[in-house]
């Protein structure tokens, strides 16, 4: 087992990987006390000449090493479009590259995002296609490690290092697959969202975004608009959770009781003790008072729910039979394909989703259409769903609901 410690033996095994045709990546990391996760290893691994299972396999401390150790090497490996970069579920980890190494890597394969398009379900777990495809077992025992103490034990080392030496054996398998399928332009497009430096990055002007509220009253929600700007602002400036700042039941309460003093604040039944005085504080009093002198014309405007949309009942259960059936017989997951929310919104005639663009429309969108228009029937062999087409001299006789 290498451990790698200094810049020079990353860079010497960075060159090894660029003239591989794939590396595995994996990371062990900690955020539950920062804002931003803390990088605490980073496990890599390359195919032998004589198979995957073969080949070179490293850990990366960054912990151990301190300031001894640059990323540096793993960014130009990163930006090496010859060497494709294998991950399992792969967004935490790049949002952890993006911050600290400053580069996503391209070209990008998921293991989780290629299973489902394989047929594997949905979000299929690591552990299941160690499983089914490499014929191995995890060690669950090391799950939950800090791994920002030191030292580490062997059988901790060994179970980071197994998230990637198994890693380049499923890999292969579902790269066969998809190859044999065609779809592994499928996969492409799923990753390219993962490749863009806006998936990772929380802009505080948008933070009330991700607030449920139950109130879309304009000035509530110019006052969430504001706590939760200073919220991310305080968190990001100082590394720490949000949580610790304040939580979300808090600022709902804040935008609620509209605080103008400190008095005020002490009466609040969530806010935590450090927010009712200092820095916490005196942003909070601030954050209300803009939300309140906000102009009716910056109030911030709320996207439709689609709950509010006109959706044909009976329709939108015919689409869901119908996803099922299309991933039945495609072997795709099908929370891959489309959400309940999708069928309703394609129910109620709404047509800019992405059901029904790319690789989607061609495996269920333009069937989903077809069935809207009344083109599409649905029968039942046996236990088999199946889709019939509908003669256009029939169409006019389709009724739904």
């Amino acid at each position: 087992m290498q451990i790698i410690t200094t810049t020079a033996a990353l860079s010497a095994f960075c060159d090894r990987a660029r003239a591989a045709p794939y590396v595995t990546i994996d990371t062990e990391f900690l955020r539950e006390r920062t804002y931003y996760a803390k990088l605490c290893l980073i496990q890599m691994a390359l195919p032998g000449p004589d198979g995957a299972a073969t080949g070179e396999a490293v850990i990366v401390d960054p912990v151990a090493a301190g300031d001894s150790l640059s990323l540096a090497p793993l960014a130009e490996l990163f930006r090496d479009e010859s060497t494709v970069k294998v991950f399992h579920a792969a967004r935490q980890d790049l949002e952890i590259f993006w911050f600290d190494v400053g580069v996503l890597p391209r070209p990008l394969f998921d293991t989780q995002v290629a299973a489902m398009v394989c047929g594997h379900g949905d979000q299929v777990g690591y552990e299941t296609l160690v499983r089914k495809l490499a014929r191995g077992q995890v060690d669950k025992a090391s799950r939950f490690t800090d791994w920002s103490r030191r030292p580490l034990s062997e059988a901790q080392l060994a179970y980071a290092l197994a998230d990637v030496t198994h890693l380049r054996v499923i890999y292969e398998k579902l790269a066969r697959a998809l190859e044999a399928s065609g779809r592994a332009q499928w996969v492409a497009e799923e990753l390219e969202l993962l490749c863009l430096p806006d998936t990772y990055i929380t802009r505080p002007e948008d933070a009330w975004k991700r607030v449920k509220t139950r109130s879309n009253g304009g000035r509530f929600l110019a006052i969430v608009r504001e706590l939760a700007r200073f919220r991310e602002n305080h968190a990001q400036s100082r590394d720490i959770p949000r949580s610790r700042v304040f939580k979300d039941d808090a600022l709902l309460e804040l935008a609620s009781v509209k605080p103008t003093t400190h008095e005020d604040l002490s009466r609040s039944r969530l806010l935590l003790r450090e927010a009712r005085r200092g820095d916490i504080a005196e942003g909070i009093l601030a954050a209300v008072a803009a939300g309140q002198a906000t102009d009716p014309h910056e109030f911030p405007e709320v996207e439709p729910e689609r709950t509010a949309l006109q959706v044909n009942p009976a329709l939108a259960d015919l689409l869901r039979v119908l996803l099922k059936a299309r991933c039945e017989t495609e072997g795709v997951a099908q929370k891959l394909v489309a959400s309940a929310s999708d069928l309703d919104a394609i129910a109620a005639g709404e047509r800019d989703l992405p059901a029904l663009r790319g690789w989607r429309l061609e495996m269920f969108g333009k069937h989903a259409l077809q069935l809207c228009a009344g083109g599409l029937a649905l029968g039942v062999r046996g236990q088999t769903v199946t889709i019939i087409e509908v003669p256009p001299q029939a169409e006019d006789r389709i009724e739904v609901g």
